[in-house]
């Protein structure tokens, strides 16, 4: 029983030091190491005998939730359970880019101590009535880091919060690996002068990679090409003028629309093969709303074939408002590659996307071009 108590012990000592850090972090001039661990890794803290809780339950259905829109099935993020029974484990847990410490306010463990002592009075009575169970913080002991607090009364009130809050809480983990990705993509090095010609002739721009290639550039549509012999991708935008909004616009109507695109674009090299949704799998289709940038928007996931071939791979498609040019934009992110896994280009997509801005003193055309959904 000697070793547990001066484990114990110890590690109650490392909990009031790891409070001290929580409450005097400077933030003027971060010179601190970058937090470890790789994209789409999410380190889960909890009590070895809670890991098939309610809570755990809750927290593998909303992060480590599947995501139908690929090919083949993948997690949205990668979740490794880990307990607190020693000094060094909180450190471990301390140093990783993405963790979430979760456990009820009066739980008798390592990581129920560990959320007492870190979470102020109020905050513990707040957790206690119900009204808060959620503390997302950035760059709490290292630089580049996430770290989610979770607490209720008890795992079943827990895991109805994180269910109920599925949105909220998984976009802002979202946020900071948008960014991470952006930092990956572009370091390097971006093509200033091919985003200046967006916008200077189409009105917006992207920040666009270093390897991209201009397809087709006309009237109302332009695409991009990243060719390699096994990891073939591109984006295509398109937008008319004339909207106000995008109340009314339906997933049917943007895969209309899209469709008619890819149909006329987005072309194979067979003859009369060319690239369309895939809808004999309608649950793989998905739209929700969104924003980019502020602006309204759009977001379907989904995967695409290509007709009189057997290719195929997944899409990322934006449909986005912007209101100083009174113009609907549509963007699409497709890739083609039978041998990698497609959730960290899916990522890269989504992170490319959020780049987009337009060019706000641009008086918007009457006669520019409108979509048809057919030829």
């Amino acid at each position: 029983m000697m070793p547990n108590i001066l484990n114990r012990t110890c590690f109650t000592v490392l909990i009031l030091s790891v409070f001290a850090i929580f409450l005097f972090t400077s933030c003027d001039g971060d010179y601190r190491r970058s937090a470890q661990g790789g994209f789409s890794e999410v380190l889960v803290v909890m009590d070895s005998t809670q890991w098939e809780s309610p809570t755990a339950e809750a927290i593998r259905a909303t992060f480590g939730r599947e995501m139908m829109t690929l090919p083949r099935p993948e997690v949205k993020y990668d979740l490794r359970f880990m307990d607190l029974r020693t000094n060094r484990d909180l450190e471990y847990a301390k140093n990783f880019k993405n963790t979430i410490f979760a456990a009820p306010i009066n739980e008798d463990s390592n990581v129920g101590s560990f959320l007492r002592a870190v979470l102020s009075e109020d905050i513990k009575e707040r957790i206690a009535d119900g009204r808060n169970f959620a503390f997302p913080l950035r760059d709490r002991w290292y630089r580049d880091q996430w770290t989610l607090f979770l607490s209720a009364p008890d795992h079943q009130a827990l895991s109805k919060k994180i269910m109920d809050s599925e949105r909220s809480l998984v976009r802002s983990l979202d946020q900071v690996e948008r960014g991470r990705w952006q930092r990956q993509i572009y370091r390097r090095g971006e093509q200033a002068h091919l985003a200046d010609s967006l916008m200077e002739n189409h009105g917006f721009q992207i920040r666009v990679q270093h390897d991209y290639r201009v397809g087709v550039d006309t009237t109302g549509f332009v695409s991009l090409r990243r060719y390699l012999h096994d990891n073939d991708r591109w984006i295509w935008f398109a937008y008319m003028d004339g909207h106000d909004g995008i109340d009314g616009i339906d997933q049917n109507w943007i895969n209309a629309v899209r469709d008619s695109l890819n149909r006329k674009f987005i072309r194979g090299t067979r003859e009369e093969s060319y690239v369309t949704t895939e809808y004999r799998s309608p649950r793989a289709i998905e739209t929700v709303q969104t924003r980019i940038n502020g602006r309204p928007a759009l977001e379907t996931r989904g995967t695409w074939r290509m007709t009189n071939d057997i290719m195929g791979g997944p899409f990322l498609h934006y449909t986005v408002y912007d209101e100083h040019q009174n113009r609907l934009y549509m963007m699409e992110f497709a890739q083609f590659a039978p041998r990698y896994s497609k959730r960290r280009f899916m990522n890269q997509f989504e992170a490319m996307a959020h780049t987009f801005e337009t060019d706000t003193t641009r008086v918007p055309d009457p006669v520019a071009y409108r979509y048809a959904t057919a030829d």
